[in-house]
């Protein structure tokens, strides 16, 4: 079953702001920091399902429908070694080796090109 939103965070601007935001998606679902219902909350509000902005894994986890690409290593790092690191997909995590020193041209049409293909694969497969 397919889910109903899938969010892209790109950029340092959005994966920072992207963490966040999946920091409040977990407190509002009753969910800990790996993706697992936390029986210590009690004040969930209910209405709303899992399945609006969570994959259910096959172990009971959710797993964010979400996409983080940057072509710094920096930001995506902190989200592979922060609080939710093993909320995310690893597979969901992309970044280049080097970003593109505020240089449009370069991160357009040289490194950020490079990405391309990797990224839209990721995209089909969580859509």
């Amino acid at each position: 079953m397919h889910g109903e939103i899938l969010h892209l965070h790109l950029g340092q601007a959005g994966v920072q702001l992207g963490n966040s935001a999946w920091e409040l998606y977990l407190l509002e679902h009753g969910l800990g920091p790996d993706g697992r219902p936390d029986p210590n909350i009690k004040d969930v509000e209910e209405g709303g399902s899992y399945e609006t902005f969570f994959t259910e894994s096959s172990n009971g986890k959710y797993v964010p429908r979400a996409l983080f690409v940057d072509l710094d290593p920096s930001p995506i790092d902190e989200i592979r070694t922060g609080q939710y690191k093993s909320l995310f997909h690893p597979e969901m995590l992309i970044n280049a080796k080097e970003d593109a020193a505020n240089n449009y041209a370069r991160g357009h049409y040289t490194i950020g090109k490079e990405m391309v293909e990797n990224v839209s694969e990721r995209i089909r497969r969580i859509a």
